[in-house]
């Protein structure tokens, strides 16, 4: 199918993984979302797909898997992974939009979205597409900005903000920065074949003056307890969901990874100079630096 016409946040040239993680005091959220994925992630398996993998601050993370696939729009955010975890056999480098996904039906055990969703204008376009990328019975972690946080219902009440935290709509708070309804994102995944099973509340102590004041490991371990609760309500701007893979749906054979992006044939076949070619449509992607790269045909 041709590509999406969707406009999609581009991290090309961006320094996000050193200005906003490494440089911008977040090493209080970072060691949050490390307690949220040790108790969600599965911690064995054979095929991960990590769905904006940034610079690879995750990665290494989803260490009992065989292999991971790091997606991501972006090109230099997948050089920077590079730099931090290497070119071997067990990663493998992706750039796509995750709205039109280069994969085959059945392929992956296990993918995450972290910090991704809500950069995304249309996300049941692509869950659907994850979930057509996962096995039956695959686990989704999936991360998304809660509009229904403690902080927005009382900014509501006191009258300082338009926006109704309790409504179904997202609130784009900056140009593609949404936040999302727990209820609308469990909708969005009961629609595309998702059964989610577990949520747990992040960065309940996402505060400046908090993080100034109370060393940080003292805020993760309450966070770590309080991350317990999020089965029962979600009110912190972060929430992190396991979901299962639901249906009978194809289970990728041997052989099989990529698909064509254009008129969804698969496999691709892998060339010698560094090409990846579509038989049934002659489209053709490059391999650059260890990047395969189907954003250009």
């Amino acid at each position: 199918m041709p590509d999406s016409p969707l406009p999609v946040c581009d991290y090309e040239g961006s320094d996000y993984q050193t200005s906003f993680w490494e440089n911008g005091s977040r090493d209080y959220e970072d060691r949050c979302d490390a307690v949220a994925l040790r108790r969600l992630v599965p911690h064995s398996g054979r095929l991960l797909l990590e769905i904006g993998a940034g610079a690879g601050r995750n990665t290494q993370r989803y260490g009992g898997f065989e292999r991971v696939v790091l997606l991501d729009y972006s090109r230099t955010q997948l050089k920077q992974a590079q730099e931090r975890l290497g070119r071997m056999e067990r990663y493998i480098y992706v750039a796509a939009n995750v709205y039109n996904l280069p994969f085959a039906p059945g392929l992956f055990d296990a993918a995450t979205m972290i910090r991704t969703l809500h950069h995304l204008v249309d996300p049941p376009t692509a869950l659907r597409q994850i979930r057509q990328s996962l096995q039956p019975g695959a686990i989704l972690v999936l991360e998304f900005a809660n509009k229904q946080n403690l902080k927005a219902i009382l900014r509501y009440f006191l009258r300082r903000q338009d926006w109704s935290p309790f409504s179904p709509e997202p609130v784009e708070f900056a140009p593609l920065n949404f936040d999302f309804h727990p209820g609308e994102v469990r909708r969005w995944m009961r629609e595309a074949r998702f059964i989610w099973k577990r949520a747990i509340t992040v960065s309940h102590f996402r505060l400046a003056l908090l993080k100034r004041l109370v060393p940080v490991g003292v805020l993760v371990g309450l966070d770590s307890l309080a991350q317990l609760s999020g089965n029962w309500w979600q009110l912190t701007p972060s929430v992190f969901v396991r979901a299962e893979a639901m249906g009978d749906t194809p289970i990728a054979r041997a052989g099989e990874f990529f698909r064509c992006i254009e008129c969804g044939h698969f496999p691709l076949e892998e060339r010698d100079d560094g090409a990846v070619i579509c038989r049934a449509c002659s489209r053709k992607w490059q391999v650059r630096d260890g990047i395969y790269d189907f954003k250009e045909n």
